[in-house]
């Protein structure tokens, strides 16, 4: 099944999710003159160069930027995966370069959701089992890993396809798949890397506008790195990255 078979979805009437545990409008993020440097081949590479930044609570978020130029570095502090070398990030009240890697685990798997362009499924699983796997690390009973995957796959449009695996599924529904796996854990942050970067200009348009649909229903954080300026635009804020450097457009 091709990518363009993938149809537009009216989002389902569910019961209301939690309130985000940082208030809309608050400080999710704040970035204070962060640094980050790689040692390759014996030079120095400056991947992040002095970036003060602050990212409240419920807002969309486009970062753009050319290849090399440091998008996925800043997308891997925001998401705790690395530590910057110098200056500080700061998840609500948590100073995450400060924290233990068992903490930083831990946030990880609570709080931030994560969507990719490679979809990253499990391929032996279904759609349902994918979703329940975000699941699973949390202790969740399996009757309600069961519901909350159902409702998550509801959400996006794919309640008749909770029983197929990823190849039987087209490169849209796999990506839905993927943001109910992030979204079932209900966090207050959700970082998309390149989420439309494997998809044809239809099916981008259709998951921009579920993203968009879920930000504006949950209150969620959102942040998408893109190299398309159509899905940038869609942002209320867009931010631009070159050089290390981040700058407002």
């Amino acid at each position: 099944m091709s990518a363009a078979a993938t149809t537009s979805i009216t989002l389902p009437t569910t019961a209301e999710p939690a309130a985000p545990a940082t208030p809309k409008g608050t400080a999710m993020y704040t970035l204070d003159k962060v640094g980050k440097t790689y040692t390759q081949s014996s030079r120095t590479v400056t991947a992040l160069k002095d970036v003060s930044l602050t990212i409240p609570s419920g807002q969309m978020v486009a970062i753009q930027g050319p290849t090399g130029g440091g998008k996925s570095t800043l997308l891997q502090m925001l998401g705790a995966l690395d530590r910057p070398t110098s200056g500080d990030v700061r998840l609500g009240d948590d100073l995450l370069s400060k924290l233990p890697d068992r903490r930083l685990a831990k946030l990880r798997a609570k709080e931030i959701g994560f969507v990719f362009q490679g979809f990253n499924l499990i391929p032996t699983l279904t759609a349902q089992e994918n979703v329940e796997t975000a699941l699973e690390p949390h202790g969740v009973p399996a009757e309600e890993r069961r519901r909350r995957a159902s409702e998550a796959l509801a959400q996006v449009g794919l309640a008749e396809r909770a029983g197929h695996v990823p190849s039987e599924l087209s490169g849209g529904q796999q990506q839905r798949v993927a943001i109910a796996r992030a979204l079932v854990k209900e966090p207050d942050v959700l970082l998309a890397d390149e989420p439309t970067g494997n998809l044809d200009e239809q099916t981008r348009d259709e998951i921009m506008e579920l993203l968009e649909g879920l930000w504006r229903d949950r209150g969620l954080t959102l942040v998408i790195v893109t190299h398309d300026s159509a899905v940038a635009k869609r942002a209320e804020r867009r931010l631009r990255i070159a050089g290390g450097s981040v700058q407002e457009i």
